[in-house]
């Protein structure tokens, strides 16, 4: 029997080791699964916070977008709206009535005296009449083109461009921000 005391008492103490060790390895388990249940929730946060920066960013860059849309939309609709206003006022300048047209003609012949002596002027046919007999011009042809004139030196080395889509598109560049400012303030 002492030895079946002995080998209960062993028995007992390696039983209480092995409750103690697998107490110690719960125990070690919870800490482990704490630690990684906190690095997870740690990692999560991160995540989250980065992913609210990224629609942020992202709302961000959508919002940008729109508005550099809507400019383009408004930008276009005015250079539409400019590019009417040029074609109706051309419009009206080829239109306009002989007796007006023969009044621009003189003042576009006076005005170039200053640079073309005798100038050859070339006109639109059926024009020539309405520069009759103006004073310093040597001759006038006329021709298929726009209306208003072209005047040439002798030599046609100086030619001036007085056709009325040229000078409005002159007139036009230097006021395009005044004309932009009148239609939209």
């Amino acid at each position: 029997m002492a030895l079946d005391n002995v080998v209960g008492e062993i028995l007992d103490s390696a039983n209480k080791e092995a409750d103690k060790l697998v107490q110690e390895a719960e125990k070690e388990k919870a800490s482990i699964l704490q630690q990684a249940e906190e690095s997870i929730a740690t990692k999560k946060k991160a995540q989250q916070k980065e992913l609210e920066l990224a629609l942020v960013r992202l709302k961000q860059q959508e919002i940008s977008s729109a508005e550099l849309e809507a400019k383009r939309i408004v930008l276009n609709a005015k250079k539409d709206a400019l590019d009417e206003a040029f074609r109706e006022t051309l419009k009206e300048l080829n239109s306009m009535p002989p007796s007006e047209r023969a009044k621009v003609y003189g003042k576009i012949i006076s005005k170039a005296a200053g640079v073309i002596k005798n100038p050859k002027v070339f006109c639109p046919k059926g024009d020539a009449s309405l520069i009759g007999a103006a004073v310093g011009v040597r001759a006038v042809v006329e021709k298929d083109m726009e209306p208003g004139l072209i005047l040439e030196s002798e030599d046609g080395t100086i030619s001036l461009d007085y056709r009325f889509r040229t000078v409005l598109e002159g007139v036009w560049e230097k006021e395009l921000k005044n004309v932009s400012n009148i239609l939209f303030g």
